[in-house]
C-alpha cells in the first residue's frame, strides 16, 4: 500500500479546536443535535434516537448489527458472522465458504457461544467512581479503589435491572458511564451468501473502492425457544441511499486514538505498531502456508486468517499515518496550541503537568511491554487450549475473593458471559492448536531468549514444536465436561487435576499477574492525567466533543458522496453491472471469480441496481455491520469497510477522500430475490415481520 499524505483540509482541522464537516463518533446521551440542525436542517428527536438505539445490536464476537424485523431478525456482515459460520461448519458442510439459507424457522441453525447485546440505557457515574478514589492514594491503591467502585456499580445495576451492566471509561479517564444491555444468547443462523461474493476481490480489493461485495449475514434471536418479538426494529428502504443524502450510522466502533498525546502517539509509532505488525505478518505466513496444504486446513483456518489479513492491512495504513510528517506536525501543533490556552491559570495546573506525567508513564509501560504482551496478553501461548486453561486457573483463584477485589473479567456482572464462552462446545482441532502453540512458543523464545528462566521452564527441555505437541496431545481442557468439573470444583479441583496445560499456565501466572499489576497502576496514572486534560478541555470548550471509541454504541452522520483520487472522479455508488465487469476484466480468476449461481442468474438481475456505496461517515473497526439509516430512520445500507484513505481515521477525521463503504439495501433485496430465491426472507425485510 502506498502512503497517502493528508490533504490541507485535514491539517486545518487538526490545528484547530473545532470539529469540522461530519466528524464524530457521538455518544447517544450527547448527540450532535446543534451541528446537524445547523448544517442539514434535521432535528434529532428523543424518540428517533431511542428507536435507533434499541434497534442497534452489538456482536460480542466483534462487530455491529441491527434488528430488521419484529420477529427478531438481525442483519450484520458476513465477515462479522464468519466466526459463527465457522463454528457450525463441518468438513462436509462448509457454510462459511458455500453459504446457507434456512427457508423455515425449523431449519435455522443455533450458533455456538454467540452473544448479542442491545443497549437500553446510559447513566453517568463519573462522580461516584471518582469519589471512591482518595487524592492521597498511590496509583495502585487508586486503581483498586476505582475497580471496587465499578464492580459494585455493575453488580448493583445487574441485580436491580437484570440487564448486562458495564462501566465504560470515556475520554481516556475523563468520564465513566454505566451502559445497560439486553443480552441474547440463543441466536440462530438464517442466511449467509457464499464467501466469494461476500468478499469479492479478496485481499487485493480489501480497503479499496470501487467495491462489489454482498457482505451480509442474517440471524434470528430467540427466547424460550421461540423467535423473540422486539419492540424496535428498522423499517427497510427498498430504494436505499441516494447520492448527496444525509444518512446516519449506528454502531460500535472498536477503538480510536484521537485524544492521545504526542508522547503516546510516538510510542504507538515506534513500539506498539512495529510489534503488532511483526506478529500479524508472522501469523499470516504461518496460516497461509498451512491452509495451502489441504482443503480442510483452509476451511478450519479461513476465519482466523481473514481476521489477521484484515488487521494487518488496517495497521499498515495506520502506521503509515504515524510516519506522515503532515499528520504528526499538525497533531503536535494542536497539542501546543491547547497547552498555550491553559496559560498560567491555577485551575489548569494539573492539566499542564499531565503531559509530562503521560510521557513518564509511556517509559514505565515501555519497560514491561514486551513481557506483558507475551505473558499476560498470551502472545507467547496463542491457542484456545491455553486461554481456557488460564481462565480456569484464575477462576479458581478469583471467585473466592470479594467481587470488587477480583480481576475485572471475573466480576459478578460478567460471569454469565464468561461462562458462555468458557463452556462453548466450538470445535478446537488438535492439529491447528499444535500449529498455533508451536509458533507462539517459538515467538516467546525468540523475544525473551532461549536461556530466559521462564522460557526454559515452559519448554521443559524440549523444542517449541515438541512441547506444543506434548501439551496439546495430553491436555483434557478441550473436553467441555472436564472444564465444567474443574470450574465447579474451584481451586482445589483445578490444582488436583494435574492437567499439563493448566500447569503451564500456573508457571506463567505469577509473573503475568505482577506485570498486569504494574501495567494497571501505570494505566491509572495515565487515566488521572487524561482526566485532568479532559476537565480543562470541558472548561474551555464545553461538552461539545466526543470521546475515543470504546466498542460501545455511537452515532455518526454524513452524506453519500464520491471523491477524487489521482485526478479521477470516484463514483458514490457501484452497481451490479460493475460487479460483472470487474470479474470479466480479471478473467474470473480468483479472487475475482463468482459463485456458480451468480453466473447462472446474471440475466435475471437488473444491472443498474446499486450494490455498494460510500459516504463521509466517521467509522472505524467495530462499525462493521452497522446499519446506515436515512432521516426517517429507515435501513438504507450496511457498513462493511472503509477505503484506504480511511485508515488514518484512527488518529484524525478526514472527509476529503476517506470514506465509509456500505452494501446498498436495494442490492441486498435484488440478490435475495433473484439470485437466492429467498423471497420469504426479502418479504420479511420489506414488511418487517415473518409471514404468518
Amino acid at each position: 500500500m502506498k502512503t497517502r499524505f493528508l490533504p490541507a483540509a485535514l491539517v486545518a482541522m487538526v490545528l484547530g479546536s473545532a470539529l469540522r464537516a461530519d466528524e464524530g463518533m457521538w455518544l447517544y446521551n450527547n448527540p450532535p443535535r446543534e451541528q446537524i440542525r445547523a448544517k442539514y436542517g434535521f432535528e434529532i428527536t428523543d424518540a428517533w434516537l431511542d428507536h435507533l438505539m434499541k434497534s442497534s445490536v452489538r456482536f460480542n464476537s466483534g462487530g455491529s448489527g441491527s434488528f430488521v424485523s419484529e420477529d427478531g431478525l438481525v442483519i450484520s456482515n458476513h465477515h462479522v458472522g464468519a466466526d459463527a459460520l465457522q463454528k457450525v461448519s463441518t468438513e462436509k458442510k462448509n457454510l462459511l465458504k458455500d453459504g446457507f439459507h434456512a427457508r423455515t424457522t425449523a431449519e435455522e441453525i443455533k450458533c455456538v457461544d454467540l452473544e448479542l447485546n442491545v443497549l437500553q440505557s446510559i447513566e453517568d457515574v463519573t462522580a461516584r467512581v471518582n469519589a471512591a478514589v482518595s487524592a492521597s492514594a498511590s496509583p495502585e491503591e487508586s486503581f483498586r479503589a476505582r475497580r471496587r467502585a465499578t464492580a459494585e456499580i455493575e453488580k448493583e445495576s445487574m441485580a436491580k435491572t437484570g440487564l448486562r451492566s458495564d462501566v465504560v471509561t470515556l475520554y481516556q479517564g475523563g468520564a465513566y458511564h454505566l451502559y445497560r444491555f439486553k443480552k441474547y444468547t440463543d441466536v440462530r443462523l438464517v442466511f449467509a451468501p457464499e464467501q466469494q461474493i461476500a468478499f469479492f476481490g479478496g485481499d487485493p480489493d480489501n480497503f479499496e473502492y470501487p467495491r462489489f461485495d454482498l457482505d451480509i449475514c442474517l440471524f434470528r434471536v430467540y427466547e424460550d425457544g421461540k423467535p423473540v418479538t422486539v419492540a424496535h426494529h428498522l423499517a427497510w428502504s427498498a430504494k436505499g441511499a441516494a447520492e448527496g443524502e444525509l444518512t446516519f450510522v449506528s454502531g460500535h466502533p472498536g477503538r480510536t486514538d484521537r485524544l492521545l498525546t504526542m508522547a503516546e502517539l510516538a510510542y504507538q509509532r515506534d513500539v506498539t505498531y512495529p510489534y503488532t505488525l511483526e506478529r500479524l505478518k508472522r501469523r499470516e505466513v504461518l496460516l497461509n502456508a498451512w491452509s495451502q496444504r489441504s482443503e480442510e486446513n483452509a476451511r478450519r483456518s479461513r476465519d482466523e486468517l481473514f481476521g489477521i489479513q484484515n488487521s494487518r492491512k488496517a495497521r499498515d495504513g495506520g502506521h503509515a499515518g504515524l510516519y506522515d510528517p503532515v499528520l504528526m506536525k499538525s497533531k503536535a501543533n494542536a497539542e501546543s496550541a491547547f497547552r498555550a490556552r491553559l496559560g498560567g491559570r491555577a485551575e489548569f495546573a494539573q492539566a499542564r503537568d499531565a503531559y509530562d506525567t503521560i510521557a513518564e508513564v509511556q517509559k514505565t509501560v515501555g519497560a514491561i511491554a514486551l513481557r506483558y504482551r507475551l505473558l499476560e496478553a498470551e502472545h507467547g501461548f496463542s491457542c484456545d487450549s491455553y486461554a481456557i486453561a488460564r481462565t480456569l486457573l484464575r477462576a479458581g483463584d478469583e471467585y473466592p475473593k470479594p467481587n470488587g477485589d477480583r480481576l475485572k473479567e471475573f466480576g459478578d456482572a460478567g460471569k454469565e458471559s464468561l461462562e458462555l464462552d468458557l463452556f462453548s462446545d466450538k470445535p478446537i482441532p488438535e492439529d491447528l492448536e499444535t500449529l498455533n502453540l508451536a509458533d507462539s512458543l517459538t515467538f516467546l523464545a525468540e523475544k525473551l531468549g532461549a536461556t530466559d528462566p521462564l522460557v526454559e521452564r515452559v519448554l521443559a527441555g524440549k523444542s517449541p514444536r515438541a512441547r506444543a505437541q506434548e501439551l496439546v496431545r495430553t491436555t483434557r481442557i478441550r473436553e467441555v465436561a472436564f472444564r465444567k468439573k474443574l470450574y465447579a470444583g474451584g481451586a482445589d479441583a483445578i490444582r488436583g487435576a494435574g492437567d499439563p496445560m493448566v500447569e503451564v499456565a500456573r508457571l506463567v501466572d505469577g509473573e503475568a499477574r505482577e506485570l498486569r499489576r504494574r501495567f494497571e497502576a501505570a494505566e491509572e496514572t495515565r487515566k488521572q492525567a487524561h482526566a485532568a486534560i479532559a476537565r480543562a478541555r470541558f472548561a474551555l470548550d464545553g461538552a461539545s466533543s466526543y470521546p475515543d471509541a470504546t466498542f460501545t454504541l455511537r452515532l455518526s452522520y454524513g452524506v453519500v458522496k464520491g471523491y477524487e483520487e489521482d485526478g479521477r472522479k470516484v463514483p458514490a455508488e457501484t452497481t451490479i453491472a460493475g460487479l460483472y465487469a470487474r470479474a470479466e476484466a480479471q478473467h474470473f480468476k480468483p479472487p475475482f471469480d463468482l459463485p456458480d449461481r451468480w453466473i447462472k442468474k446474471r440475466s435475471a438481475l437488473n444491472p443498474a441496481t446499486p450494490f455498494n456505496f460510500v459516504g463521509t461517515h466517521d467509522i472505524i473497526g467495530g462499525n462493521s455491520g452497522s446499519p446506515v439509516v436515512n432521516r426517517a430512520g429507515e435501513f438504507v445500507g450496511i457498513i462493511f469497510d472503509g477505503n484506504l484513505q480511511s485508515l488514518v481515521l484512527d488518529f484524525a477525521y478526514d472527509d476529503v477522500q476517506a470514506r465509509s463503504l456500505s452494501v446498498h439495501s436495494s442490492g441486498i433485496l435484488e440478490s435475495l430475490r433473484k439470485v437466492y430465491g429467498a423471497t420469504a426472507l426479502a418479504d420479511e425485510l420489506t414488511k418487517g415481520r415473518r409471514k404468518r
